[in-house]
């Protein structure tokens, strides 16, 4: 089944949710994790990743935090799923993920080119989709 893994979902959230503030105000890990009621530790694991990527800066100390340092229409969904789960999209067949000699009827598979085009009209919604529309 199509999924987003829980640590990308996390990540949306709390872009969505900085990208609603005003900009260069500053959130905790903590914040957005009892506001969405999510798991902190796994969250603040999503955060400080999406903060080396770039996406947010973090700040340290008493008034520590995160801030959105990009422009949320130009933070798209495949942007966010290739700095989180480090890979630009992730595959709907076991055979786009792994070598082709994994599968045992890569040659005579007849669903294969379908699901390519879908794959393609996925990973296309996800490259243009933006985080301000998820806002």
């Amino acid at each position: 089944m199509f999924q987003l893994s829980k640590r990308v979902e996390y990540g949306l959230i709390a872009l969505s949710h900085m990208a609603k503030g005003q900009l260069g105000q500053i959130y905790t890990a903590k914040e957005v994790s009892e506001r969405y009621n999510l798991p902190y530790d796994l969250l603040a694991k999503v955060m400080q990743k999406l903060a080396k990527r770039g996406f947010i800066s973090s700040y340290q100390g008493v008034r520590g935090g995160y801030t959105l340092v990009k422009h949320p229409v130009t933070l798209t969904i495949a942007s966010v799923v290739d700095a989180i789960e480090d890979r630009p999209s992730f595959a709907i067949m076991q055979c786009e993920s792994h070598p082709a000699d994994s599968c045992t009827i890569h040659k005579q598979c007849t669903i294969k080119d379908p699901l390519l085009k879908l794959q393609g009209s996925i990973n296309k919604v996800m490259e243009e989709m933006t985080i301000m529309e998820l806002v």
